[in-house]
């Protein structure tokens, strides 16, 4: 029995999701570390190594959640090695810049994703795993490599519209992983319709049970609010999303 399933359907969801936000994690701190190597100047590496750092501090943070279910970390991950391999192979970066760029598109979708889901936890279950999901939210939000990119976009104009479109380009790749993630994990489908139903509840809409179209508009949903939290990631660096 996987991380996915461990556990049955109450323990399933939570164990599921911390194992998919830690190996997010552990892929953005790859990112980062990598383009710390081969960062321009010194101040920028030493930035970006300590971003990287700071990320994979929470990715173990995430894993001692895991464990708290008596699920060793390469239990709670091994069900999502490799997903993003497709979105690597379809965003090979030309630049330093366009890979940072990715860097923070890609993750920041990640982390959105992340957070979206914790939404449809049970309350009881949800606290510690929301704690180590939110860990550096949103103060991060205009963390070192966004400042770089940033500062980089107002200082060339060439750059900020090259950084524009790849990002569009970044970020359409990242949702459209979202869909079939959630068709090969039913249990995080089922986080993300009842994260839609909280929404919901917060609104004062009525939502049905997600069957057929309903779970299309579970989804539609989902990258709707992706797709918000993107724009105003790119607007923070002066980007047009």
């Amino acid at each position: 029995m996987d991380a996915t399933s461990r556990g049955g359907g109450a323990d399933g969801g939570p164990v599921a999701l911390t194992g998919l936000a830690a190996y997010l994690e552990l892929a953005a701190f790859g990112l980062l570390a990598g383009r710390s190597v081969d960062a321009p100047d010194l101040v920028t590496r030493q930035a970006l190594a300590s971003a990287a750092g700071r990320v994979l501090g929470r990715q173990e943070r995430l894993l001692a959640v895991a464990a708290t279910r008596g699920v060793d970390a390469t239990a709670a991950m091994t069900p999502f090695d490799g997903v993003l391999a497709d979105f690597d192979a379809r965003t090979e970066p030309d630049s330093w810049s366009e890979g940072l760029l990715k860097g923070v598109v890609g993750h920041g979708v990640a982390q959105d994703l992340c957070r979206e889901l914790t939404r449809g936890l049970p309350a009881d279950e949800a606290a510690e795993l929301r704690r180590a999901v939110d860990d550096g939210w949103p103060e991060e939000a205009d963390g070192p490599a966004t400042v770089v990119l940033a500062q980089a976009a107002e200082q060339d104009p060439v750059l900020a519209s090259r950084l524009a479109l790849w990002g569009r380009r970044v970020v359409g790749e990242a949702l459209g992983l979202v869909p079939a993630l959630l068709a090969a994990h039913p249990v995080l489908a089922g986080l993300a319709a009842a994260a839609r139903r909280a929404d919901a509840a917060e609104t004062g809409e009525t939502v049905g049970e997600p069957v057929g179209d309903e779970a299309a508009e579970v989804r539609s949903w989902l990258i709707s609010r992706l797709t918000a939290e993107h724009t105003r990631r790119m607007d923070r660096m002066g980007l047009a999303a």
